[in-house]
């Protein structure tokens, strides 16, 4: 690990001391037991807020701690690698800060940095909320091969987002290699063509654009926790009534993550009628993973274009929905869930959206045309929704998992409107279950009213018919309780 130069030559005929190790670390929040650095306290036992600079007097790191009246050093003995830029650019750059830390056995450990206004020292952008946000980036972020680790979460410091040339060429210098390698070389790229006075305003524009998504998304190992089995039933449970075989079908898809870590190599496509609960079903999988989700409904896609993104040689170019949906994420571990898959098949003479989807699907990595940089997906898992198979390629097929997702029969579908649809309705609007009483044959009539569509939808609306009905009569006709019967339910639905 090469020593912090902070712009100060070592005396001639010595050699520069790097006193300090770096260590490996994935906790997203920094403490006493899981700091950021810690600083030698042999000779002193330092204030837990202590002001001051890192520095590097003559050929030791170290930071300077500013007193009433005198300054006092002490070595930097070890460093979470993933904050070793961080701290390098503070010290280049005579950062006052004020560190918050606990003196232990092992030193004084640091679990907070905060800017602070000192000596009319040099100001980072945004001042303190660049700071905040940077380490918030940073614990989110995996440690590299050798830098990496630790930060912190104590101010809002995600609300900011990096817009401005100086935020961005602030966060590249401190992100260090936790960025990707391509994107890394991409940024640079980029931004010298946003600082260049060489080109056209217009493409100093869509490279500062570019470079501000790209720099907001959270770029993260494609290493994933365990499930717990369990745990994924009971979201499973709490999402669909029945189905088991579709549950289990689904935990065994996404169960592989046990053992190899990764995402499974296909992604799921959950094939039935409208209103059986395929994206909520859709849902419940980025739950149990533990990951945000986006969604792209296909049946508004109509050009590739809007997928891929336009060239930036057009004044009003613009990066495709793909991108833009991993901006809205916010990371690049996500599920994506895409909405009627088979209603992508045609387009209007510019292509099939449909195939631009099989990059994504490939985990290879997606190339967006206005970014013109390849995002990586491997820690992308899609999820896909459709309504009839026969109209999805195959090509597209072969990168699913096809899970068939069945109609309710006529025993759950009673089940699910009087345990589900109506308690649901009647807590929303204020009754109690005894004032609005659907059994026996009244039941049987709703379920039937309804036996020839799919899905839960229509029940669901007359649940709220029903209860609308019920209250009706209780506000206005002062009635304590409704009870429907047969005829009435018939009346009243038809």
């Amino acid at each position: 690990m090469p020593v912090f130069d902070f712009n100060q030559t070592p005396e001639k005929g010595t050699t520069p001391e790097c006193t300090y190790t770096t260590f490996q670390s994935n906790e997203d929040k920094a403490t006493p037991e899981k700091p950021i650095l810690i600083l030698d306290n042999q000779k002193c036992q330092w204030p837990h807020h202590s002001c001051g600079v890192f520095t590097n007097p003559v050929h030791r790191t170290s930071f300077e701690f500013k007193e009433e009246k005198t300054a006092a050093s002490a070595d930097i003995r070890k460093v979470d690698s993933r904050f070793v830029s961080l701290i390098r650019w503070l010290g280049e750059n005579r950062i006052n800060v004020r560190l918050s830390g606990e003196n232990r056995t092992e030193g004084y450990c640091v679990y907070g940095i905060r800017e602070i206004a000192f000596g009319g020292g040099k100001k980072l952008s945004a001042e303190d909320g660049f700071l905040q946000y940077m380490i918030e980036r940073l614990l989110a972020s995996s440690a590299p091969e050798e830098l990496s680790k630790d930060e912190e979460d104590i101010e809002d410091g995600d609300d900011m987002k990096l817009t401005s040339i100086q935020s961005i060429t602030d966060f590249m210098t401190c992100a260090g290699r936790t960025l990707p390698d391509n994107i890394r070389l991409w940024a640079r790229r980029n931004l010298a063509v946003a600082r260049s006075a060489e080109v056209s305003q217009e493409e100093r524009r869509h490279a500062q654009r570019a470079l501000s998504i790209m720099m907001n998304i959270r770029w993260k190992s494609n290493y994933f926790e365990a499930i717990d089995p369990d745990e994924a039933r009971r979201i499973l449970d709490e999402t669909l009534y029945g189905m088991e075989k579709v549950k289990q079908r689904i935990i065994e898809t996404i169960i592989q993550i046990n053992r190899t870590h990764t995402l499974p190599a296909y992604g799921l496509l959950l094939v039935g009628p409208a209103g059986t609960g395929k994206s909520q079903i859709a849902y419940a999988v980025a739950k149990i993973l533990k990951l945000p989700w986006t969604t792209l409904d296909m049946s508004s896609i109509n050009d590739p274009e809007q997928l891929t993104g336009s060239s930036r040689v057009y004044a009003n170019a613009k990066p495709g929905i793909i991108l833009e949906a991993f901006s809205m994420a916010g990371e690049s571990n996500l599920v994506f869930i895409i909405n009627e898959l088979d209603k992508a098949a045609s387009g209007k003479g510019n292509g099939n959206p449909a195939d631009v989807l099989l990059t994504l699907l490939d985990n290879l990595g997606f190339t967006d045309n206005y970014m013109e940089c390849m995002v990586p997906t491997s820690g992308v898992y899609p999820i896909a929704t459709a309504n009839d198979k026969s109209q999805i390629s195959a090509p597209l097929m072969s990168r699913f998992a096809v899970i068939e997702i069945p109609d309710y029969t006529f025993e759950e579908k009673k089940v699910i409107f009087s345990r589900f649809a109506l308690p649901k309705v009647l807590k929303r609007i204020g009754l109690e279950a005894h004032e609005c009483i659907i059994e026996g044959d009244a039941l049987d009539a709703v379920i039937r009213k309804y036996s020839d569509t799919s899905g839960i939808r229509d029940l669901e609306q007359a649940a709220e018919h029903l209860a609308a009905n019920a209250l009706y009569q209780i506000e206005v006709d002062h009635r304590k309780e409704v009870r429907f019967t047969k005829e009435a339910v018939k009346e009243l639905l038809d």
